[in-house]
């Protein structure tokens, strides 16, 4: 790595720890309301369950994002705002995490397991 650029990242990583310390304001803040993951999930015409398994988040998760309770943060943050833009897109990447989710379960899921992979041939 060169010397600016080993610089320039080394700056970044202390103004991180400054923002999360709180002596320094962050120069963006991305928030998502309940409503824009539900709206998301909607574009896609998949219900909850579904949505939960294709992004690799408990149900129980969504739904507080949903509701409000909790926010996405980190990758499943970036993943909704790229799912944001891109929905379909995001869809057909992630349209392996159904069917590897299912192989590992053998416990009553059949009906989920057909539903996601009628989604997913949808999606294509």
């Amino acid at each position: 790595m060169k010397a600016d650029a080993f610089g320039e990242l080394l700056e970044s990583v202390r103004q991180a720890g400054s923002i999360r310390r709180g002596t320094l304001k962050p120069a963006r803040v991305t928030k998502f309301k309940p409503a824009d993951v539900k709206a998301l999930r909607s574009s896609l015409g998949q219900s909850q369950v579904e949505f939960a398994l294709m992004i690799g988040v408990s149900v129980g998760t969504l739904r507080n994002w949903e509701q409000g309770r909790r926010r996405p943060e980190g990758p499943a943050l970036a993943l909704l705002r790229v799912a944001t833009t891109n929905p379909r897109l995001v869809a057909k990447a992630l349209r392996g995490n159904c069917q590897s989710f299912f192989s590992n379960r053998i416990v009553g899921s059949q009906k989920n397991a057909a539903i996601c992979l009628d989604r997913e041939d949808a999606v294509s």
